[in-house]
């Protein structure tokens, strides 16, 4: 039936309007207090599990099983929410809450999420009741999951409160609006329509307070009402959102928590397994990466005896020398504890490429017994994340494994020291040889070679004394410039001065133009003086004025030329001897040895023999395009029996001989020279010395027993005094200088 006036249709219009307000307002902060309710109950719930969890880890890990009970046991005590808790683990129910076990279709309806979060079911049972059921894994699920149901009924009770206070409240309202509609249907009509028109504007994102309604006091009352409840509702929506910040901030640091714990935990069992220094440093620098917010990050470790030092960050380990370790130690060593320093005052250290661009460093030393070990590096950009809690973990992870970096760094220089020692190397700048004689030759040509000081080489015919000669000058400062060999033994005595120091026009007969000597083409490099000890007595004279002031004349000339060379000698004589004998100059001599160096023959490194074959044959095979690989039994047999009186010269000819020889794909005995195979055995000489030795010892030994005087040794040796005059000069032999 239609309203016959105005005023039961304003007023009915007012009633339905305030019922339908009612209601929908009802319905949306039922609905949002509700879903708002519900969140904080899942929160609280997951909240509530999380915990649980980590403290029934230990429980279940050392597997006691009263202790989790009693746990569970005061988890319903304490919670009043908490309807039942049970732990499964493979398959297990190990501790329930339920006082007649855990039914069967529980078990299954819920499961733990991969990952470290739990997983949410909403669960009705037989009876209608409703749960929320987490399933929350144990130490990330390898102890178990956790099963905790949560009652709804709470919350619900809740809500149907709220239901029932805001149906009161509408109710009211509208009651309030029907009598005053009643009375001032005509005076509210207008401020209601402000009012609507108000409360329209109202949203989910506008919560703001209405504006100020003119009226009367029902009217300023329902306007006030609605601001109360929007005053409410937005303090309450502040504080839900208040709760979420805080819970999603005990959650990162429940996360960073449980990843440094796990983190330090696993680094003492990963490094005892890791092989070396440098997988133990990069194994440090991946963990603390997952512990810092910072991503620029060095570790330095020192040696020992903190000459040297490793620099190890993402890009890799690079070490640093003495002068750059020294700076390294200097700087960290008057350090105590975690320091941040400018990177200004670290420039003497050098830094690897990932600190560079860091504004400050984080240094947090560490010590061995008291002793400094190393450091760890944090570059920190201008916006810094770094909080002291995780430095103290790294800080503590450091000194807990410096007895492991320790041990990786004295066992990384005992390897270093036994390779040196069990892996020397077989070439040498030409040089073949691993025999230990040769190595301490190796390491005397790496020695003398950056000097300018004289060599002496000796050693018998075919040991390499050129190769020898050549090392020393590749691997010295002069290797650029030119190697000059002067091979004594093969010019006269009266060329080998022009040959060596060169000669004017008309020096002598046919010396038709002036000729450089070879002192003069070597200036600035080496020269080299093979056989030495075949140069005459004239020439003797004027080398050592060379080797004494690197100053000369040519042959038939005046002018004074000066040299820059280094001179190298070798012999395969005893000079020692031949000075001795008065047929080498004693003063020359001393200026030639200052650096002895004496080849051992073949015969006495046969280790080495298999080594100079197989360099020789790889070299003639390629040579003579035949695919000859090795020697067999027999013929290296014959090779390490063989005395070697030629040495390493003799056995390169004989490979040539054999690869030349040789049919099959292996040296065979046939192939070598008969005199290798079978040697001939001669009866050794009466003496070992020739008739001009022996004629220049016996003039020797008759002039001292007569002290010198030459009528009385000329009478005793039954020759005439110009004959021993003769015999005097021809072997040059002087009589003692009295000082």
């Amino acid at each position: 039936m239609r309203p016959q006036s105005l005023r039961h249709t304003l007023l009915l219009a007012i009633a339905v309007l305030v019922l339908i307000s009612g209601i929908l307002i009802s319905q949306l902060v039922t609905h949002r207090y509700s879903v708002s309710l519900m969140e904080g109950a899942v929160a609280q719930a997951e909240n509530a599990a999380h915990k649980l969890a980590l403290d029934a880890a230990e429980q279940v890990l050392i597997n006691d099983l009263v202790g989790l009970q009693r746990m569970l046991d005061a988890q319903m005590t304490v919670n009043p929410a908490v309807a039942y808790i049970f732990i499964v683990r493979d398959g297990s129910v190990i501790s329930h809450t339920f006082s007649g076990g855990v039914p069967v279709e529980l078990i299954g309806s819920n499961a733990a999420a991969e990952g470290a979060g739990g997983h949410l079911e909403k669960i009705v049972s037989q009876k209608g009741d409703r749960f929320l059921d987490i399933a929350w894994p144990i130490f990330g699920g390898k102890a178990g999951t956790l099963r905790i149901g949560f009652s709804e009924e709470p919350y619900r009770e809740k809500v149907s409160q709220l239901w029932l206070q805001m149906s009161l409240i509408t109710l009211a309202i509208l009651v309030l609006a029907l009598v005053a509609g009643q009375v001032f249907v005509f005076r509210l009509t207008r401020p209601l329509l402000r009012l609507a028109d108000a409360v329209e504007s109202i949203g989910e994102d506008n919560l703001a307070a209405l504006p100020p309604v003119k009226g009367r006091a029902e009217t300023s009352r329902l306007a006030s009402a609605f601001n109360g409840m929007l005053a409410r509702l937005k303090d309450y929506t502040r504080r839900l959102e208040t709760s979420n910040q805080a819970l999603e901030t005990k959650n990162q640091e429940l996360a960073r928590a449980q990843r440094q714990l796990r983190t330090s935990l696993s680094i003492a069992q990963e490094i005892a397994a890791l092989p070396n220094l440098k997988d133990v440093c990069a194994y440090l620098i991946r963990s603390f990466k997952t512990l810092i917010e910072c991503r620029d990050t060095a570790l330095v470790v020192f040696n020992s005896r903190s000459d040297e030092a490793f620099v190890t960050s993402e890009r890799g380990t690079f070490p640093l020398g003495a002068e750059a370790a020294g700076h390294a130690h200097g700087a960290f060593s008057g350090l105590a504890g975690i320091r941040f320093l400018e990177k200004e005052k670290l420039t003497t250290v050098p830094l690897p490429l990932d600190l560079q661009g860091a504004r400050q460093l984080a240094v947090l030393p560490f010590h061995y017994q008291s002793e400094l070990l190393g450091a760890m590096l944090i570059g920190c950009p201008a916006e810094c994340s770094c909080v002291t809690k995780e430095l103290d973990v790294i800080d503590l992870i450091l000194k807990q494994t410096s007895g492991a970096l320790r041990r990786a760094v004295l066992h990384e220089e005992e390897i270093r020291d036994l390779r040196a020692r069990i892996e020397p190397t077989s070439e040498f700048s030409g040089l073949i040889g691993k025999d230990p004689r040769m190595q301490v030759i190796y390491k005397l040509i790496e020695d003398v070679a950056p000097t300018d000081a004289t060599v002496l080489i000796q050693g018998e015919s075919g040991t390499g004394k050129e190769l020898v000669a050549r090392a020393i000058h590749q691997h010295s400062p002069r290797r650029e410039q030119p190697f000059v060999v002067i091979n004594c033994s093969a010019y006269p005595s009266t060329l080998l001065e022009s040959e060596i120091f060169g000669h004017e026009k008309g020096a002598f007969t046919g010396a038709s133009r002036r000729r450089a000597g070879r002192f003069e083409q070597a200036h600035g490099g080496t020269v080299f003086l093979d056989e030495i000890g075949e140069i005459s007595q004239t020439a003797q004279i004027k080398l050592l004025r060379v080797l004494q002031s690197q100053k000369f004349e040519r042959l038939g000339g005046e002018r004074t030329l000066s040299v820059d060379v280094r001179i190298l000698a070798a012999t395969n004589k005893n000079l020692f001897e031949q000075v001795k004998a008065g047929q080498f100059r004693e003063d020359l001599f001393y200026r030639l040895n200052v650096i002895p160096i004496q080849l051992p023959p073949l015969r006495d490194r046969q280790n080495d023999i298999p080594v100079l074959a197989g360099h020789f044959l790889k070299g003639f095979a390629g040579a003579q395009r035949k695919n000859i690989t090795e020697f067999n039994t027999e013929a290296m047999r014959a090779l390490l029996s063989y005395n070697w009186p030629g040495n390493v010269r003799e056995l390169e000819n004989t490979i040539e001989h054999a690869v030349v020889l040789a049919k099959g794909s292996a040296v065979e005995a046939v192939d070598l020279p008969s005199l290798v195979v079978s040697p001939v055995v001669e009866d050794p000489p009466a003496s070992s010395k020739t008739i001009t030795e022996n004629e220049a010892r016996l003039l020797r030994e008759v002039l001292e027993e007569c002290s010198w005087n030459k009528t009385t040794a000329a009478l005793r040796l039954g020759i005439s005094r110009s004959t021993l005059y003769e015999k005097i000069k021809k072997y040059q032999i002087f009589a003692p200088t009295l000082h």
